[in-house]
């Protein structure tokens, strides 16, 4: 299993006592967020530094653009890959390893911190 497997079972599995029904939709939206904010720091970082080359690729309309088309490509695997036959398969072999899960605090500021870096990025240049 890859990093983002084990974040979202880590979250499926903390929500999963309390919130039966929704456990899955917020695992999803979690990894999406993650996934997502990653996404983000990557195109900022590569826009100052192509914006220090000097060189012009896009304007920042079509980048803003570019980035809300990703996120719902983003989603809308992560709704197929973590929804049904695939989600039961990974949950077994997660629950086969029994590997220790992640603090919930910590996952849900990666994605927060991940965003504040890309802003300072975008604000600093």
């Amino acid at each position: 299993m890859i990093l983002s497997d084990q974040f979202f079972f880590s979250v499926f599995n903390h929500y999963k006592t309390r919130y039966k029904k929704h456990a899955n939709t917020i695992a999803i939206a979690y990894i999406t967020l993650l996934q997502s904010s990653l996404v983000l720091l990557l195109g900022v970082f590569f826009s100052v530094f192509l914006k220090q080359m000097n060189t012009t690729t896009m304007s920042s309309t079509k980048a803003w653009v570019l980035f809300f088309l990703t996120v719902l490509v983003i989603y809308f695997k992560n709704w197929l890959k973590y929804s049904g036959k695939t989600r039961k398969i990974l949950n077994a072999k997660a629950n086969k390893s029994k590997s220790q899960g992640f603090n919930i605090f910590a996952l849900f500021l990666l994605p927060f911190g991940l965003i504040f870096i890309a802003l300072l990025l975008l604000k600093s240049f």
